[in-house]
């Protein structure tokens, strides 16, 4: 068999691989009680319940219980601590929560707009970062970018972490 012919194959049988059949009635996006997770393993592939691994990197599983990408306790954590301020983006597959600009009611010529990246699966103190973006009304009516303390940034983290390990805590108390 010539080269060609084997990755000629080889690309056929990968692309056979990653046929199966997918639902496509109405009902399974509208109901919130179907499971796409549970529907997909259910399936099975004729390559056994693993299906076809060719570079080894294995099926990831999903360890913290929830079908987001990231970590539910700091994705949860995280919007309950922004929860005073609008939210701009909320992406939970990539772990992304950007606010919008927010002024507090007592410094109308302030205001704050803060971005969260939760950075892992695993609840850990690593697992989440904060940037935290700080202006100043200017005297021309102009909104001038203000500097940040670090603690800043460091005090929201610990906040975000702080209510993800009450949670973890209440749901294992269930």
């Amino acid at each position: 068999m010539s080269r060609v012919s084997a990755v000629l194959c080889l690309a056929v049988l990968v692309a056979l691989g990653g046929c199966g059949y997918v639902e496509t009635s109405q009902d399974s996006y509208r109901n919130p009680k179907v499971d796409p997770d549970a529907a997909a393993a259910q399936q099975g592939s004729i390559f056994g319940g693993g299906g076809l691994d060719l570079l080894g990197g294995g099926k990831k599983t999903d360890q913290t219980g929830s079908g987001i990408g990231v970590n539910s306790f700091l994705w949860r954590a995280s919007l309950d601590t922004l929860a005073f301020m609008p939210l701009a983006s909320a992406d939970p597959f990539g772990g992304v929560i950007i606010t919008d600009w927010y002024s507090p009611p007592e410094t109308p010529d302030e205001r704050f707009k803060i971005n969260i990246f939760i950075l892992d699966r695993q609840l850990r103190s690593d697992g989440v970062r904060a940037a935290v973006f700080h202006q100043h009304l200017a005297a021309g009516g102009a909104w001038a970018d203000a500097p940040v303390e670090p603690a800043t940034q460091t005090d929201l983290e610990n906040a975000i972490l702080t209510r993800a390990r009450q949670l973890r805590i209440n749901t294992a108390a269930k």
